[in-house]
């Protein structure tokens, strides 16, 4: 609509614009020569009709008329589309509805071309009406309005906003959901890091997390948070490397929002992100705590939405402290059982009702530490072998020493089996050609299934490998394959078979494709019924009964998949069977050769020291002898403590060698303490039972015990060339 405003004598004005009202003294005054409609004179008689009814109607009313969708509205209606009024009036909608109106000319060109009313409750659409864009929800009712030859000359919308109560309601249903979850996940780091992830999922956030207040005016302690495609920010932080005067507005109970340009500087907690909203957690006038929601582009904070993150900030932080203080009571409780021993019955009872879920953590615990101590007896074994082969030149003594390597060899695969059952081994992805590991594991899988059921393999050996840990994705698959089993008692068929994403079934949400093979268990039994597939892969859920399943098998499928980076679904029909499919990313690298070539171990580049720390004898001693052969100057020590007396008395390492689990302390631990006073000391964590997350490593190497010695030559030379 033009700026220039045009007078006209009473006798020019038409009557339909005569009703009164704020867009009736806009019409009027309007330059008609800049709008598709023309002369308001010149109107048709069905268009005057109906703007004789729409102009003075109290409902909110726009009309979209003829081949431009020519906008006229009421005065009802002008506080729906903000500051696009009153430039639109008169002009062709796509002009001033631009960002919707892919949406909305389908709706409209449907009523125009069918005649047919279109009408929606709740209809959200995407609209930029306040400067940024917001979604907002609307009834609608769409209908043709007809010329007098019976043709369509517009859409008549009358429309009903009820942006406010689909909020309300879904900010209800949200805090209803997380008040009902919260408090049965137990821990307060879970409690915490759901919150989050629930948080961000709502809000279509970066980046949610929760921060504890440090007490001194100074920190706060980012412990719980979900962030997708931006940068980690768990730590501790100082309130000023987010905002100058975040502490001082939070501290006043005040809330923090933000937008920042593309070119605006930030600090670099909130470097690529475009608007941030802070809210405070109080207590007792002080501030205990933050919730932070980070967004990639910037947002319109609505009221609405800031109130929502108020009351999960309150509820977060209330089933946290609830879950400490039930953490405190629940420690007083077994300290109080050891002292006290009628309590000792009651103890029993209880782990009796647990025994069922914790069988298999038994069983893996059992598992791993025997693993432990064959990983601790082979290390002695293969290293001392290894010294002497080096230094024999008999033939037959060459042949044994061979016999006895690969021996050895051997046992560190099955003792990586064991781990791998246990769930205790950190994953250690490799290219795995999946129809030699399915054709590997064809007998186990035969003799597990019976004679009742046949198993068939459709798996091409030219698919690209995958990148997985191969033992845990044999074990994965052999849960599968029993799973099947089960689900057959009178007998039946199992397929397995594999392909590219392409060809196959369609990929779980969030997957690249192209860069993922499937890999598929499928049985001909009873299927499952909705409800059961709907939970199967909830933890601890079962169908199998008592001492039958743990209900852990699926979730470490999952689990497996998705740490993978691939993902995991599961279909079923009653009657039909059930299928179950793995997605695992491709790998760019070639197979790893079934008998590796010899290695030469990299030896010590000049004079170069080396703190050895492990508490067991006969390991120490073989590590220190593959060490000295290789050309370093060791140290060794049975512990912490006296390794520390030796760094104390004189001795400056230029690398830390550690096992970790020792009595007095762990080799993680030890190795921080160290750095405490060697800072960028190069650390290398040796281990025969590890199942440590990155965060618990702090940065630091693992090699995994029993080793050879040219793996530890290479973890060595890789440490120090990083030091440089």
């Amino acid at each position: 609509m033009k700026s220039v405003q045009h007078t006209r004598s009473p006798s020019d004005i038409p009557t339909f614009f005569s009703t009164g009202g704020a867009v009736c003294g806009l019409l009027q005054k309007m330059d008609w020569s800049a709008s598709p409609l023309g002369d308001p004179q010149g109107w048709s008689a069905g268009l005057k009709a109906v703007m004789t009814t729409l102009l003075p109607a109290q409902a909110q009313i726009v009309l979209f008329w003829g081949p431009h969708y020519a906008a006229l509205y009421n005065d009802a209606y002008a506080p729906s589309i903000g500051h696009k009024h009153p430039h639109a009036l008169g002009q062709p909608a796509h002009i001033h509805w631009r960002e919707l109106w892919d949406d909305l000319e389908p709706l409209l060109r449907g009523v125009r071309e069918t005649g047919q009313t279109f009408s929606a409750k709740n209809r959200p659409f995407y609209i930029e009406r306040h400067g940024l864009g917001e979604t907002v929800y609307f009834d609608v009712s769409y209908s043709a309005v007809r010329e007098a030859d019976d043709t369509v000359g517009g859409v008549l919308c009358i429309v009903n906003e009820t942006t406010e109560r689909v909020r309300f309601q879904r900010r209800q249903a949200f805090l209803l959901e997380l008040g009902q979850t919260l408090p049965r996940l137990g821990a307060a780091e879970r409690i915490g890091d759901h919150a989050a992830r629930r948080l961000a999922e709502e809000l279509g956030a970066a980046r949610v997390c929760f921060g504890e207040d440090l007490g001194e005016g100074q920190r706060v302690r980012i412990a719980h948070e979900w962030a997708a495609e931006t940068p980690s920010i768990l730590g501790d932080h100082s309130y000023a490397s987010f905002d100058p005067t975040l502490y001082d507005v939070l501290k006043s109970g005040q809330q923090v929002r933000r937008n920042y340009a593309e070119a605006e500087p930030r600090s670099p907690a909130l470097q690529g992100l475009g608007g941030v909203l802070h809210v405070p957690v109080m207590r007792a006038d002080r501030l205990e705590a933050m919730l932070a929601v980070h967004y990639k582009q910037p947002r319109l904070f609505v009221e609405d939405e800031c109130l929502l993150v108020e009351e999960t900030a309150k509820q977060v932080w209330a089933a946290i402290t609830h879950a400490r203080a039930e953490r405190a009571l629940h420690m007083l409780n077994e300290r109080l059982e050891e002292r006290v021993a009628d309590m000792l019955a009651q103890r029993e009872a209880s782990m009796l009702q647990l025994h069922e879920a914790r069988k298999m953590e038994m069983i893996g615990q059992l598992t791993g530490g025997i693993a432990h101590d064959l990983n601790n007896m082979l290390t002695p074994i293969i290293a001392s072998l290894e010294l002497v082969r080096r230094q024999s030149d008999k033939e037959r003594t060459v042949r044994l020493i061979d016999g006895g390597l690969q021996a050895a060899e051997r046992a560190r695969n099955l003792v990586g089996r064991l781990l791998s059952f246990a769930r205790r081994q950190t994953l250690k992805p490799q290219p795995v050609a999946l129809a030699l590991l399915v054709e590997d594991m064809h007998e186990l899988m035969a003799r597990s299934l019976g004679p009742t059921i046949s198993l068939q393999v459709r798996i091409d050996p030219a698919l690209p490998a995958v990148l997985v840990d191969s033992h845990q994705l044999e074990l994965a698959l052999l849960n599968l394959v029993i799973n099947a089993r089960d689900a057959m008692p009178e007998g039946g068929k199992l397929t397995i078979a594999a392909g590219l994403d392409g060809d196959g079934p369609a990929l779980p949400e969030g997957l690249v494709a192209g860069k993922q093979v499937w890999l598929q268990v499928a049985d001909s039994g009873g299927g499952m019924s909705d409800e059961v597939l709907g939970r199967c892969i909830e933890p601890f859920y079962s169908t199998k009964g008592v001492g039958k399943g743990s209900g852990l098998g699926l979730p470490m499928v999952q689990g497996l998949a998705v740490q993978s980076g691939g993902g995991f679904a599961i279909c079923s029909r009653v009657g039909e069977g059930t299928e179950a499919t793995l997605w695992l990313p491709t790998s760019a690298a070639g197979l790893p050769s079934s008998e590796p070539s010899p290695v030469q171990a990299p030896r010590a580049q000049g004079p170069i020291k080396v703190l050895l720390v492990d508490d067991e004898a006969l390991v120490r001693q073989a590590t220190l002898l593959q060490l000295r052969d290789l050309g370093y100057d060791v140290a060794e020590a049975d512990c912490a403590a006296r390794a520390l007396a030796l760094v104390e008395q004189g001795w400056v390492p230029d690398v830390l060698v550690t096992d970790h689990v020792m009595t007095e302390m762990t080799g993680v631990r030890f190795a921080q303490r160290l750095r405490e006073r060697m800072a960028g000391l190069p650390v290398l964590i040796i281990t025969g039972y590890a199942n440590l997350t990155p965060r618990e490593l702090h940065g630091f190497e693992v090699l995994r015990k029993p080793f050879r010695q040219d793996e530890l030559a290479q973890s060595l030379a890789h440490l120090l060339a990083q030091k440089g």
